[in-house]
């Protein structure tokens, strides 16, 4: 099999791998993202609270407090640039007890320390009059303006996408099995066969200290902290207009209320270390504990608007911390390890500092001529007006084909998700892209209607179309589909 050459390799298509890749393709260079999901943005950076943090309680001092605060005021350029859904909703963050009321000076000094100067610390009239909702034996709060929400996978795919715009290649499905320094070059083995190239991005999340131990370096060790949420329905009655941040500890944010920019709402999560990688399952004593803890913030939130439940790993290090170092005895080397809950705000910012680093290595800095950092996402039929929809369907008759009840999603919609670089391989890359499952009957309507539409778009047998790639096929054993019974939903 002949060899791969490349300028740059990046292992990790996430959130933080994929800000790199789109920041790297800035420049005069051979970029190519390995991955091994069969989608980019597949694990950590899809599983999270979908906040972009200010990083007023980041620990001062640290590179998490100064990449998060730099990286906060960069997403009203860049949700604009890559056109993706983000709000500036703020947050209160809300004390019940004394002992939590008691922190909040600490917080504000922290705050502080960090450069955050725009919290306000507010009485219990102060945060009744903003949140009617928050438990009436509320002591004070404090209000964080800038806190936002955005849709964390639709932010991955974005700079995929307008990453591989400006030349960069994604290969997912494609794990690294073994990395050795060679000749002034590196060589990445991977189940696809070895790629040659001078610099390579270790940004591989929980399985960074894998990648590095191929070198030789053993001086640290990852460990998943998994965070299970609910995710209710756009009805639920939750009544509140912010972000309901409680008061936080070392381990953890704690429990808290978010809306998403797609009418949701997201409830949790839990802090649990465990030993497992590959774990991706809730528990009944997680939803419970996240039940208890938002009680405690909105004592009228029904639980019983859930739709769906979900967990995801975050990549928690020992020795602690935010690490971005190379190595003076591997040339062309970069290793990211311990960006863990800020990871998806701090990324654009951690790809800046990257590729500084990287130029400081010896990358080559010449710019890309005629590079475009714009990106157009899919028209949503569903957020449109009546004049909109009817000349979307006037340009693609496909959008007059709604495939997802729930999320009003139609075929179209679904076309281009996968058509588009990186583009959807299995079910889950449809949902993330286009939201077509991710309403309240969970994909009971659209369920057998979008694998047949990937089958006829990827030119696959529908028995081979999968949930989230190798070893989570749809159909097994022995299948029958009727035209007449699928082919007009």
């Amino acid at each position: 099999m002949a060899v791969l050459k490349a300028d740059v390799v990046v292992i990790g298509a996430g959130a933080v791998g994929t800000a790199v890749v789109r920041e790297l393709s800035g420049f005069d260079l051979s970029v190519v993202a390995v991955d091994r999901l069969n989608d980019i943005g597949g694990d950590a950076s899809k599983a999270n609270s979908a906040i972009i943090h200010t990083g007023f309680d980041a620990p001062p001092g640290t590179l998490e407090s100064r990449l998060v605060v730099q990286a906060n005021p960069l997403y009203d350029a860049l949700s604009a640039e890559l056109d993706i859904p983000f709000r500036r909703v703020g947050a209160v963050l809300v004390a019940v007890t004394e002992e939590e009321e008691a922190e909040l000076p600490k917080i504000m000094g922290k705050a502080r320390q960090n450069g955050v100067f725009d919290l306000k610390l507010l009485t219990a009239p102060e945060v009744l009059e903003m949140e009617p909702a928050v438990n009436p034996d509320v002591r004070a709060g404090i209000h964080v303006p800038r806190e936002s929400i955005i849709d964390p996978f639709l932010l991955v795919v974005a700079q995929a996408e307008n990453a591989a715009k400006n030349g960069a290649t994604f290969i997912t499905g494609c794990e690294v099995i073994g990395l050795r320094s060679a000749d002034k070059s590196l060589r990445v083995a991977t189940t696809r066969g070895e790629i040659e190239t001078r610099f390579v991005v270790n940004a591989a999340g929980l399985n960074a200290d894998r990648i590095s131990g191929y070198l030789g370096i053993d001086d640290f060790r990852m460990h998943p902290r998994r965070g299970q949420f609910h995710v209710l329905d756009r009805t639920a009655p939750v009544q509140v207009q912010h972000i309901i941040l409680p008061v936080p500890t070392k381990i953890t944010k704690g429990k808290l209320v978010t809306p998403t920019p797609h009418g949701n709402w997201l409830i949790g999560p839990t802090a649990e270390d465990i030993d497992d990688r590959m774990c991706h399952s809730t528990t009944r004593e997680g939803m419970e504990e996240i039940a208890r803890g938002v009680h405690k913030l909105i004592p009228s939130l029904d639980i019983g608007s859930t739709i769906t439940q979900y967990d995801g790993l975050r990549p928690v290090r020992t020795p602690g911390g935010y690490h971005i170092r190379s190595f003076e005895s591997l040339p062309g080397y970069l290793e990211l390890s311990g960006i863990r809950s800020t990871g998806v705000t701090s990324s654009v910012a951690v790809a800046r500092y990257c590729c500084s680093k990287l130029l400081e290595m010896g990358l080559p800095a010449g710019e890309k001529q005629g590079f475009d950092g714009t990106r157009r996402g899919i028209p949503c039929f569903r957020d449109a007006d009546a004049d909109t929809r009817a000349d979307l369907v006037r340009k693609d008759p496909l959008y007059a084909h709604v495939v997802c009840r729930c999320e009003t999603v139609t075929e179209a919609e679904i076309v281009q998700a996968i058509r588009r670089e990186p583009g959807a391989r299995d079910v889950d890359g449809v949902k993330r892209r286009v939201r077509a499952g991710l309403g309240r009957c969970q994909g009971g309507f659209c369920g057998a209607r979008v694998p047949q539409i990937l089958a006829r778009e990827l030119g696959i047998p529908l028995e081979e179309v999968t949930k989230k790639g190798s070893g989570s096929r749809i159909l097994t054993g022995r299948k029958k589909v009727l035209d007449e019974e699928c082919g007009a939903w």
